[in-house]
């Protein structure tokens, strides 16, 4: 009967179906069930266009749509949404271990007598025109309209905000209970995205989120401070809180090479003006400047980039919550250069952080198997 099937389809040139033709298909169709089988490839090219006939009366046109629409759209699903929730994680992993790194850099800037504003203006600005190089080497324009000042309120607002707010509390509290104050922002973050984009706070989030805030608390070593001090360090996470939320909305408009390039030139030229009124101290030798390229390429570029690469792929609560890696890896870099003590309740913080990030880690990838 198979045999018949295919000399029939390639003799025959009408665009009806003889009689022949449907005896030898209804023979063949009692010979074999009719979900049982998908055809070769050949059977589609002989006769699937050219003959058209309906599922009803032959098991070709069937057996052809079963073969066509299994594998290949699973394997789309996994490319567009699976796989970039894997590169979000990555991408925030990195950005974290790098914003870790500008506390050590910080500290070794301060120690070459560079101060603060200078620092930050440096750091801002020098990232500014490398993004804008690469901007025109890879032939991408500015944004315009709403994008672009949203983009210079992230910049000139949110960083310089939060920024000024975090080193002008430390004068005022201890170093350890602003940077737990400033870790609230996650905190922050998961309760803005379930107002505005009504994302669902799920028991794994709330579990990671909970080990996050107590592994900080442990990490950082909170000791007193005063009023104003506080009242800083909650406005810093508040507007870094806000910059995330406005930050998620843009990335779905520009690339992360469009957004960073915006948000540095904007809080440069802010830091530009502070540095003019305060007077300029710039690096007294050959190792300041080499501490500034640090703050500039791993601590600013580096960190920015990829947290905006991972929020447009995983979301702002995911993203904070993957953030807090950032202190596990200052207190490990400053024990390593500083010779700074590492004290049991800072391991089992730091040990805290590492299980949040895992539990949320694992939460995420079981998602991606199931798209």
């Amino acid at each position: 009967a198979l045999m018949d099937i295919l000399k029939l389809s390639s003799s025959s040139q009408s665009q009806t179906t003889s009689p022949a033709m449907r005896i030898a298909l209804a023979s063949f169709n009692r010979l074999i069930p009719r979900r049982s089988i998908i055809p070769p490839r050949s059977l589609y090219y002989e006769f699937g266009e050219n003959k058209k006939i309906s599922a009803d009366k032959c098991i070709i046109p069937r057996a052809r749509k079963t073969h066509q629409a299994t594998r290949p759209v699973d394997q789309a699903n996994w490319n567009t949404s699976g796989m970039n929730k894997f590169l979000g994680i990555i991408f925030i992993a990195i950005s974290a271990a790098s914003f870790g790194t500008l506390a050590i850099f910080g500290r070794l800037a301060f120690s070459n007598g560079i101060d603060t504003y200078t620092l930050l203006f440096m750091r801002f600005g020098i990232s500014a025109v490398i993004m804008a190089c690469l901007l025109i080497f890879r032939r991408e324009k500015l944004p315009t309209g709403k994008i672009l000042w949203q983009l210079i309120g992230m910049g000139a607002i949110g960083y310089v905000g939060q920024s000024f707010s975090y080193l002008t509390a430390i004068r005022y509290a201890s170093a350890g209970l602003v940077a737990l104050l400033l870790y609230l922002y996650p905190v922050f973050v998961a309760i803005l995205s379930s107002i505005f984009f009504k994302e669902k706070i799920t028991p794994i989030k709330a579990l990671a989120l909970g080990l996050a805030l107590a592994g900080t608390a442990l990490t950082v070593n909170p000791k007193g401070g005063q009023l104003p001090g506080i009242f800083l360090a909650l406005s810093a996470a508040t507007i870094y809180s806000f910059y995330i939320i406005v930050g998620t909305q843009v990335m779905k408009q520009v690339s992360a090479l469009q957004s960073s390039t915006v948000i540095f030139a904007s809080a440069g030229a802010v830091y530009g003006v502070l540095t003019a009124v305060n007077g300029v101290h710039a690096p007294a030798g050959a190792q300041g400047w080499w501490i500034v390229a640090g703050v500039v390429i791993v601590a600013t570029v580096i960190p920015v980039v990829t947290f905006l690469a991972g929020l447009q792929r995983i979301g702002p609560t995911n993203s904070s919550m993957l953030s807090t890696l950032e202190p596990v890896v200052t207190v490990v870099l400053a024990a390593t250069i500083f010779q700074d003590a590492l004290e049991p309740t800072t391991l089992l913080g730091g040990g805290l952080i590492l299980g949040a990030v895992i539990l949320l880690t694992r939460s995420e990838i079981r998602s991606m198997n199931h798209v």
